[in-house]
């Protein structure tokens, strides 16, 4: 392995960083970061804090001072080729006068697609694709409502030793504890929607929105509620239905709570009940969502993970409490096995202990 690719390798794990810091608030767009150096310094950083603002290439440009001749731009994302709301980034980048141009991935976009690159070969700068794997996987939502028309999907769960997430009167908070909870902010700020059940907000009135004062200061996007109440069951009074919340029904496309004001919730009809999931995603897709965590009770989780469907989730964060709640309980998804061959397999990618709790993350075999 040569000493020219661990540096630029390097690099671009560090414009990966910046990228981190504006995962929370630039969709529908993808996290970019961007380093420049020019004879071994440091001379720029910059990343996208917000759709509609500038790129990653210009902040760092600007960071630069305006004066990247001759330098090495490394960027997390293969730079744009398409005049949007901003400017192409392939273009600025020309204009700028940089001598390379080194990509963590490329962008999946049509409008991009390796356009973003051959522009800049055009202009005589050279070009490195490494295509890394983290720098793959900082965009996965992005390229997921890209390529499949729908977002990446993340369940949450939190359950007892015994598989239950509430007692049989519905009791539930709390299973786990408060280090769980915090996590479970930082899932939600990380989401640009949250899909939870009628079920859920009938038992628990949650609110489902990012509370948490660090969250809060980095400017996070809240995300969009959705709840699933075909029947439009849900009070009047829960707290979830505010502006922000899509209430997704079977009732007609002119039905609605007669207990809220009009225009206090957005609502999408569909025909059958239960809801059409695939559907909806895709739905949730053309609104510009690229991740989606699913925070429900038994029958909503249960659908996301039943056998009978090929499975519609790309990632499940699993809180695990040390406590025992016996068969008078809520198992964790409502949905029947006729036979152990059925049951969708995962693979265990990262465990860890959240204060008492297990946290075990998996992906679908």
């Amino acid at each position: 392995m040569s000493s020219m690719y661990l540096s630029d390798t390097l690099f671009v794990r560090a414009a990966l960083e910046l990228a981190a810091h504006g995962r929370n608030t630039c969709a529908p767009n993808p996290p970019v970061g961007c380093i420049i150096v020019r004879q071994g310094e440091v001379i720029g950083r910059g990343y996208h804090k917000k759709a509609g603002e500038a790129h990653a290439e210009v902040n760092a440009i600007a960071d630069a001072g305006g004066d990247v001749a001759g330098a090495t731009v490394y960027v997390s994302l293969e730079p744009c080729a398409f005049v949007g709301r901003t400017p192409a980034c392939a273009q600025t980048l020309i204009d700028a006068g940089v001598a390379r141009v080194v990509v963590g991935a490329g962008d999946p976009h049509p409008q991009v697609a390796g356009k973003g690159a051959d522009m800049l070969r055009e202009a005589g700068i050279e070009v490195v694709m490494l295509e890394l794997a983290e720098a793959q996987s900082m965009i996965a939502g992005f390229v997921s409502r890209i390529m499949r028309k729908r977002p990446r999907v993340v369940l949450k769960s939190a359950s007892s030793l015994d598989g239950a997430v509430a007692l049989a009167s519905g009791q539930s908070q709390w299973i786990t504890g408060p280090q769980a909870r915090v996590q479970v902010q930082a899932l939600r700020a990380g989401c640009d929607a949250v899909i939870t059940g009628a079920g859920t907000v009938i038992a628990d009135n949650p609110q489902l929105n990012v509370r948490d004062p660090q969250l809060l200061m980095t400017g996070v996007q809240q995300p969009l509620r959705v709840v699933l109440d075909p029947k439009l069951r849900v009070p009047g009074s829960s707290q979830i239905l505010s502006p922000g919340t899509l209430v997704v029904h079977a009732k007609g496309p002119d039905a609605c709570y007669a207990d809220i004001p009009a225009g206090q919730v957005e609502y999408l009809a569909f025909e059958e009940d239960p809801i059409d999931l695939p559907l909806l995603l895709e739905a949730l897709a053309e609104r510009g969502c690229n991740n989606v965590l699913v925070e429900a009770g038994p029958a909503v989780l249960g659908s996301f993970l039943s056998p009978n469907k090929v499975p519609l989730w790309d990632e499940w964060v699993c809180f695990i409490a040390p406590k025992v709640l016996g068969s008078a309980s809520q198992t964790l998804a409502a949905f029947t096995l006729g036979d152990l061959a059925q049951a969708h397999a995962a693979n265990i990618v990262e465990r860890a202990m959240v204060g008492e709790d297990l946290c075990l993350r998996l992906v679908p075999q």
